[in-house]
């Protein structure tokens, strides 16, 4: 599991996942997240924008990150 270690209260979703290495771009993070194929502490999320917290679990083809503050 990749942990995140972010600075503010929050980071959106499309942010974390670029971040987190899962994805090579923003671009391609909108098309995962609109295809349903991300999920956010066990459910499925299709806004790019969600914001994250400490704690906040992400998976996405096989890789899993985990917001830390």
């Amino acid at each position: 599991m990749e942990k995140i270690t972010i600075k503010d209260e929050y980071i959106k979703l499309g942010q974390a996942l670029k971040l987190g290495g899962l994805v090579g771009s923003g671009v391609e993070a909108k098309m995962v997240i609109q295809n349903g194929e991300v999920m956010v502490n066990d459910n499925t999320e299709l806004r790019r924008g969600r914001k994250l917290y400490h704690g906040d679990i992400v998976c996405y083809h096989g890789g899993t990150i985990q917001i830390e503050q």
